[in-house]
């Protein structure tokens, strides 16, 4: 894990701690629509709304967690909560997060058992899903434009090799079913030895 920062991406001071809970109690209220959504819900609030951490630190937090197993929103929940406010910022970002969603879902979970088969319930749920699935598209272009900008500014020869990667990974993940950890570890791979050949030609420090 990144080590605990004393001082955020911005010049703003620290959050406090009544603070980082509240601000999770809040994104734990709006959680719906799944991981995707939440993931954007976070984003927003956390990165344009409370500028509490960089757009790149965010993407870099987001592909870090996807090597961790279980529930990779928890885990990013995790890093942000560090980031915040060491470990005390850890326990409010997770309490906040899960107490107003939990009760939540349990609440929606005893209604919907009452009308899960009714047809109004059918066609409602037949509108979510696309929805969803634009909620995902935007989401993953917040992610992806930091570190591709990045790239841009490096120089063609970077930016050429961020692009192969997104779709080097979407065909393993699509037409060869490779498993998720080894598309990851393979891109980091390739994205260190990059690194150490473009820094070792320069004679830089990578």
């Amino acid at each position: 894990m990144p080590p605990s920062d004393s001082h955020l991406s911005n010049e703003h001071a620290k959050p406090s701690s009544g603070e980082i809970l509240r601000v999770w109690l809040l994104l734990g209220a709006q959680s719906f629509g799944g991981g995707t959504a939440t993931l954007s819900l976070i984003r927003r609030e956390i990165v344009e709304e409370r500028q509490w951490i960089s757009p790149e630190e965010f993407a870099r937090f987001w592909s870090l967690v996807q090597l961790a197993p279980g529930i990779n929103l928890l885990a990013l929940t995790i890093l942000l909560g560090r980031k915040s406010g060491g470990a005390l910022g850890i326990a409010l970002a997770l309490f906040g997060l899960l107490l107003p969603s939990v009760t939540i879902t349990l609440i929606l979970t005893m209604a919907f058992a009452r009308v899960e088969h009714d047809r109004w319930m059918r066609e409602a749920l037949s509108g979510i899903v696309p929805a969803v699935v634009g909620l995902g598209l935007v989401t993953v272009w917040q992610i992806a434009r930091p570190p591709l900008d990045q790239s841009r500014r490096e120089g063609k020869d970077s930016f050429f090799l961020a692009i192969l990667l997104i779709v080097g990974s979407v065909v393993a993940a699509w037409e060869r079913r490779v498993p998720v950890v080894f598309i990851l570890l393979g891109a980091a791979a390739v994205g260190a030895a990059w690194s150490w050949r473009r820094h070792g030609r320069r004679g830089e420090q990578p």
